[in-house]
């Protein structure tokens, strides 16, 4: 289901900037002197489109570094002022707002702790009425697309259309190499529903770890996204916060012109013939996958059906190991990634549990 937002593109509220944008600065504002010089030679390396600092920073426990407070966003518009680079900096209550707008801060930002919860947003919202001023969104940190989309619908409604989406992954209970599971499908989900809408990456948090960062960069143009904020500091391994992701603005420039920019679309007639040439022959086996899913659910139900007649539980164990190792070993015989085959499957299984859980109980109801 497709959202209609009032939205203004990313090109209409940051004029100068080149694609990709990029959003760069510590993860914190620590001191006056480490934010500006952050903030100048993030500047000459002429990459930068808008500077970036924690000014509050929530953490997950209590003993961490929380942030400047308001003295940091003078720090901050003193950078602005040493750079000319326009300054964005995480709101996450009325009172950050009222701060952050009288400091003359040109972005805001809600972090993906206030995304997940509907009345920080909407206090936020609510102190943004009648204020035209660029907003970004944070994805939450669990996999909700919806708490995602009624943030920005929040933050529309109360006039802001100067929005944009920041990906910055989502927290998973298994440790992969990841700090925050990427979950790419999230945020062409979150595109797919409203197209006008920017997306920003943050690699810095996807990543957790600064070796990964460019991957993640590359990962996200190829996706189409608009930008990417990515946190730099003078000194990472110092930082009072999240060390392990920040890299120095040296490093930072040598990130940005490594990347690819692809467009979105190419004017060569042999390209564009192509590639309808090749859609076609996809849509044409994706309605014979569809086809013998079809077929295959019909004979789960059959399946189903002959289990209730002979007293036998849904869930046979040893047949589900045996499809798994048969069809896994199937699927690296063809090419395919291990991890995609059972996932596949897993999704064909329950979906199969489902269908025989239905055959049992409408049985049982006519008893």
């Amino acid at each position: 289901m497709k959202h209609s937002l009032k939205l203004e593109p990313i090109s209409s509220w940051l004029p100068t900037a080149s694609k990709p944008v990029i959003i760069s600065g510590p993860c914190s504002a620590e001191t006056e002197e480490q934010t500006i010089a952050t903030a100048k030679q993030l500047a000459a390396t002429g990459k930068i489109h808008a500077l970036r600092a924690g000014i509050w920073k929530p953490r997950t426990r209590p003993g961490q570094y929380e942030g400047a407070g308001e003295p940091g966003l003078q720090w901050l518009a003193a950078a602005k002022k040493e750079t000319g680079l326009p300054i964005t900096t995480e709101v996450a209550n009325a009172a950050h707002v009222e701060a952050a707008l009288k400091a003359g801060v040109d972005i805001l930002w809600v972090g993906a702790r206030t995304t997940v919860n509907p009345f920080s947003v909407q206090e936020v919202a609510d102190s943004l009425k009648g204020v035209d001023i660029p907003v970004m969104v944070k994805n939450p940190i669990n996999p909700d697309l919806e708490l995602w989309i009624g943030a920005l619908e929040r933050l529309n409604k109360a006039g802001i259309t100067k929005l944009a989406a920041i990906h910055r992954g989502f927290s998973s209970f298994e440790k992969g190499p990841f700090r925050n599971a990427p979950m790419w499908d999230m945020s062409i989900e979150l595109k797919t529903r409203i197209p006008e809408l920017d997306i920003i990456c943050d690699p810095s948090h996807i990543a957790g770890n600064r070796d990964l960062i460019s991957l993640i960069s590359q990962k996200a143009l190829d996706l189409d996204m608009a930008g990417l904020m990515i946190e730099s500091h003078i000194n990472p391994d110092a930082a009072w916060s999240d060390a392990k992701q920040q890299v120095t603005p040296a490093v930072l420039g040598k990130i940005v012109e490594g990347l690819v920019v692809r467009e979105v679309s190419s004017d060569n007639k042999s390209f564009k013939d192509t590639l309808s040439i090749l859609r076609e022959q996809i849509d044409q086996l994706d309605d014979e996958i569809m086809s013998k899913l079809a077929s295959r659910m019909k004979i789960s139900e059959k399946i189903g059906q002959y289990k209730k007649e002979n007293n036998v539980t849904i869930l046979q164990v040893n047949r589900w190991e045996e499809i798994m190792q048969t069809r896994i070993t199937l699927g690296k015989a063809m090419g395919l990634n291990e991890a995609f085959t059972q996932e596949l499957l897993k999704l064909i299984h329950n979906e199969s549990i489902q269908i025989q859980t239905g055959v049992m109980n409408k049985v049982a109801e006519r008893v």
